[in-house]
């Protein structure tokens, strides 16, 4: 393969990241090449040392959305780190997809659950005063402050298994970056 070739292919791989990134990333690799074209190597061998080009961007691509979950923790960064793990490998894929389909599916249920809790038990809060609740109007007004103290809690436990879910897949994609690394590196 040719310098342009993989510099082409690497490119179009890094495809959505920041612009500064891809510059910085582009000028690494066109320094491998310049590098090895000045100790006597072809640019085949170069592009042969350095691996597959379409797998450095993937992997390129994971290790920064991994570090953008590290610096601004929200959602959407969680969900790209998610997908930049599962995006390692496809038998990672038809493992891990699975299981992480049904724990997202089940912290989503949840999640509705815990919001409906807290609606019914505002509901109960505010209609106390004006209905005839078992117990009178002070147990149904406690009871609704209860049931919306009850779901906030469950909401907020929610929340900080989601983190440990995603900061264990973030470890899960430090892992598998660290096992793939000496199969990226050039060789001497």
């Amino acid at each position: 393969m040719t310098r342009q070739a993989f510099m082409a292919r690497l490119r179009e791989g890094l495809r959505g990241l920041p612009p500064q990134a891809v510059a910085d990333i582009m000028a690494d690799y066109e320094a491998h090449f310049t590098e090895g074209e000045a100790a006597g190597r072809t640019e085949a061998e170069v592009a042969a040392a350095l691996g597959d080009p379409d797998r450095l961007a993937r992997e390129l691509r994971a290790e920064a959305t991994l570090n953008r979950w590290r610096e601004e923790r929200s959602p959407s960064s969680a969900a790209a780190a998610v997908f930049a793990v599962l995006g390692l490998g496809a038998i990672d894929i038809l493992i891990l997809l699975p299981i992480l389909m049904g724990v997202a599916t089940a912290l989503f249920g949840l999640f509705i659950a815990v919001i409906a809790g807290f609606l019914a038990g505002g509901v109960v809060f505010a209609v106390s005063p004006f209905a005839d609740p078992p117990g009178g109007i002070a147990a149904g007004i406690l009871a609704g402050i209860g049931v919306m103290a009850g779901s906030a809690s469950a909401g907020a436990v929610l929340t900080l298994i989601t983190i440990g879910l995603v900061n264990a897949l973030v470890w899960y994609g430090r892992l598998h970056y660290r096992l793939l690394k000496p199969a990226l590196e050039p060789q001497a």
